[in-house]
């Protein structure tokens, strides 16, 4: 085996996917309720996403940033346009775009400290590792990036005890994805934008995995009406393209010049070409509304099929972004519902993660939850 053996994979070989379906090499189809981490979040191989990529492909595929290519920009107005945003620097992934934010924070404000919180979850380089809340995501690889400071995640006063006068920024999850599916509560996310305003401090939003539709808004920020100086997408962004952007409002704009960050790949007009796609299909009230309406109809389900087994503890929801905690180890679960023919996630030691395509049916909701219910009702 020439790889890494860096995951624990488990042994389902791809042979093709569509929609919220995967197939393997044997035939076998499993009903996806991962996407890929929150990736597909239009389904695997979305028809508009798919003709936009073929399209580019017999264009270009790849020249310089020193050279201008309307569609990055034609992307990044679609951002801006739909956000509070007005800058977007374009990267390969999330952890590179939470890179940039943290750069663009500690160059803005002359600033060192970036607060984050426990249990959150940034990325796997050395800044964004330093960034994430979890010592098992640090363990082995000598000292971290300094000024990295830890929060208790909606508790107030332990952000208060952190900020001083040489702090940057604040980044956060408005929903802690690996962390657990843990949402943020409306009182602390708002008293924590007053703090931060009252000590000229930034605020960062992760939204990785919050944003592009997953939680029935465009952007997660906006179900708490907060507007931080700086938020990152990925995942969702190019639905199985790698592409990552950061995105800031105008204040900040003068502050990463030519020069001072770059990516050979970032805006890679493939990629491009799939998240304009993206954007295109899902930023309108129509499909928001359909997200919101399976959220509620998932929210039924879950408390009617799932919520009253034995070994249920809680249920943590924020639009079709979900988690079930349940009272012993979760990973023996995943691995058993992956032979029921349901694809699902790990949060955590005991937190089963359902991310499902923003395009899943009812049908398919039934189906997954019917299939969890019989994983669980023996445990």
């Amino acid at each position: 085996m020439a790889l890494f053996p860096t995951y624990n994979r488990y042994n389902v070989q791809v042979k093709e996917a569509s929609g919220t379906e995967v197939v393997d090499i044997d035939g076998k189809t499993y009903l996806d309720f991962g996407s890929g981490i929150g990736v597909c979040n239009l389904g695997h191989r979305h028809p508009a996403v798919q003709k936009a990529i073929k399209v580019q492909l017999d264009q270009y595929w790849h020249v310089s940033n020193l050279y201008k290519q309307p569609i990055q920009h034609e992307v990044a107005q679609l951002i801006t346009d739909n956000s509070v945003g007005d800058y977007v620097f374009f990267s390969n992934s999330g952890a590179e775009a939470n890179e940039a934010a943290i750069k663009l924070a500690r160059k803005a404000t002359q600033k060192e400290k970036i607060i984050t919180f426990g249990q959150s979850f940034h990325g796997r380089t050395f800044a964004t590792m330093a960034a994430t809340g979890q010592d098992k995501i640090r363990e082995g690889f000598g000292p971290m990036l300094e000024k990295f400071e830890y929060a208790t995640f909606n508790d107030i006063e332990s952000v208060k005890q952190l900020i001083d006068d040489n702090t940057a920024a604040v980044m956060l999850e408005v929903v802690q994805g690996e962390g657990g599916v843990i949402p943020a509560e409306q009182s602390f996310l708002t008293e924590l934008m007053e703090v931060c305003q009252e000590h000229e401090v930034l605020v960062i939003v992760d939204e990785i995995q919050t944003g592009i539709g997953r939680t029935g808004e465009k952007f997660g920020y906006e179900h708490y009406g907060i507007e931080p100086d700086i938020f990152t997408l990925a995942k969702g962004l190019g639905n199985g393209l790698p592409v990552g952007a950061m995105v800031a409002t105008k204040e900040l704009g003068d502050n990463f010049g030519p020069g001072t960050h770059g990516s050979t790949f970032g805006g890679n007009p493939l990629a491009m070409a799939a998240a304009k796609a993206v954007l295109e299909t899902m930023f309108t009230n129509k499909f928001l509304n359909t997200i919101e309406e399976k959220a509620n109809y998932i929210a039924d389900r879950l408390q009617s099929v799932i919520k009253p087994l034995p070994v249920v503890k809680n249920i943590r929801q924020k639009g079709l972004m979900i988690g079930i905690e349940i009272n012993t180890p979760v990973g023996d679960t995943v691995a058993e519902l992956i032979e029921t023919g349901l694809l699902t996630l790990v949060a955590g030691e005991n937190v089963l993660r359902l991310l499902p395509p923003l395009t899943v049916s009812e049908v398919e909701i039934d189906h997954a939850l019917y299939k969890i219910k019989f994983g669980l009702e023996n445990k």
